[in-house]
């Protein structure tokens, strides 16, 4: 950890930190005393500055000299690198704050079925083959299998007569006691080895190796397809993109140890590229330091909203998230609810401030309903289709206008566009949701 920029404690020191996912570690001296997780860095160091807290922590607190911190772009990968981190310094206040209860680990057992479980280290366990954590808390080692489970489905139960209920809605597929039942040898070994290989993936996840396992299954797509296996090169597909979502940008959480700026350069490569790609169709676009996505929410026309979410220099900027109550819902359908937000947003742009993009969530239609709007401004305004994942770029062609779109690879682009689109997706969802509540208790 000799590579982390330390930065000296002060009651300000949270002014350094970004507002994104990350790890922060609190030093006194050389050695880390407590490494710690955050969904968003700069609130939560600043929450040690800024209410009464517990004796244990205030103690940590004042003992700490300077704090080191390490964006990531995902939750999951906050939740590993953490693990690993404390695994490997052992930081006393890491065990002292958590009220003298060992701490929680993922087990993967050397049944014949492995299972995939959460327990307590002191627990005498003569059945474990591989143990990953510590975990901060219970809540941690739930979402971190969750969201495994929904990808590689695994068993977490003992044998049984009886096909268990996670089975009917397919988080533990195959299930081992349905392949016990079976008569048919060469049909159980054949599933008994797809549901290894699931548990294989598991642990290599968890051991922090996530390009490994997307290699891994790519290249087992590309032979299923070579063989003429189409369903199961379809299967793999299906479980790439889940992978894809909840890793994006795959990174291996051992290279934060090795560049604590990964994620910093991670978005400088995005961005350039995006540029460069851009460039080609908006000449006078100079840099994309500023970039707004906005999206539509409705259930079936009832309570239209829209949100525009602000990221700068690749990474979310929450001062300049917006909501946008539809005003006109008579007439309401997604291009004219963009249309209106277009026209209110312009309005702003001193007291907003200016993107240097626009993206909006849709194809030819909606850029068109922002384009009318922004193009007298000289803001370049891009949309991104869901279904293929494609940009959806306008260009002047004979004096008309038309569009290209271009399928996105995976790569930098493809991973920044997605990660802003998302955002802005969830972002609507949550306002609209809101609106709906407030109207069914009204």
């Amino acid at each position: 950890m000799r590579s982390l920029r330390k930065i000296k404690i002060t009651p300000r020191v949270s002014k350094f930190l970004p507002q994104e996912p990350g790890i922060y570690v609190f030093w006194k001296g050389t050695a880390p005393i407590y490494v710690g997780k955050a969904l968003n860095l700069k609130n939560r160091v600043s929450s040690y500055f800024s209410k009464i807290l517990l004796p244990k922590t205030y103690k940590m607190v004042s003992s700490a000299k300077s704090l080191s911190f390490i964006p990531v772009t995902s939750e999951l990968e906050a939740l590993l690198l953490e693990a690993r981190l404390v695994h490997r310094y052992k930081p006393i206040y890491n065990s002292a704050l958590k009220d003298d209860k060992s701490p929680l680990y993922i087990f993967i057992t050397n049944d014949f079925y492995p299972r995939v479980i959460m327990g307590r280290k002191d627990q005498k366990r003569k059945e474990i083959k591989s143990s990953f954590g510590p975990f901060p808390s219970s809540a941690s080692v739930r979402f971190v299998l969750r969201n495994l489970r929904k990808i590689f489905p695994y068993a977490d139960h003992k044998m049984g007569k009886r096909k268990c209920i996670y089975a009917h809605i397919g988080l533990c597929n195959p299930c081992p006691n349905e392949m016990e039942a079976l008569r048919d040898i060469k049909e159980k070994r054949e599933l008994r080895s797809r549901y290894l290989r699931n548990v294989g993936y598991i642990n290599a996840v968890l051991s922090g190796k996530l390009k490994r396992v997307r290699r891994k299954m790519e290249a087992g797509m590309n032979k299923a397809a070579q063989l003429e296996k189409y369903e199961d090169a379809s299967s793999y597909k299906d479980t790439i993109l889940k992978f894809d979502y909840i890793t994006q940008p795959t990174q291996e959480p051992g290279e934060f140890l090795k560049n604590p700026n990964l994620a910093e350069d991670l978005r400088t490569k995005e961005l350039a590229e995006l540029k460069k790609l851009l460039r080609g169709y908006f000449p006078s676009l100079q840099k994309i330091q500023r970039i707004e996505c906005y999206d539509v929410a409705h259930l079936a026309g009832t309570a239209p909203t829209a949100s525009m979410v602000t990221f700068t220099n690749g990474a979310k900027n929450l001062s300049y998230y917006r909501h946008f109550r539809i005003r006109d819902a008579k007439k309401y359908d997604d291009i004219s609810a963009l249309s209106e937000v277009a026209r209110r947003r312009v309005k702003y742009l001193k007291s907003w401030g200016r993107p240097d993009l626009i993206i909006v969530d849709g194809g030819k239609a909606q850029v068109s309903s922002f384009r009318k709007v922004f193009e007298e401004k000289d803001i370049p305004v891009i949309g991104i289709a869901k279904r293929e994942e494609s940009l959806v770029i306008p260009v002047r062609k004979f004096k008309t206008n038309s569009f290209r779109e271009i399928h996105l690879k995976r790569g930098p682009i493809l991973f920044l566009i997605t990660r802003i689109r998302d955002e802005a997706h969830r972002f609507a969802r949550r306002y609209h949701h809101k609106l709906i509540l407030k109207r069914l208790i009204a």
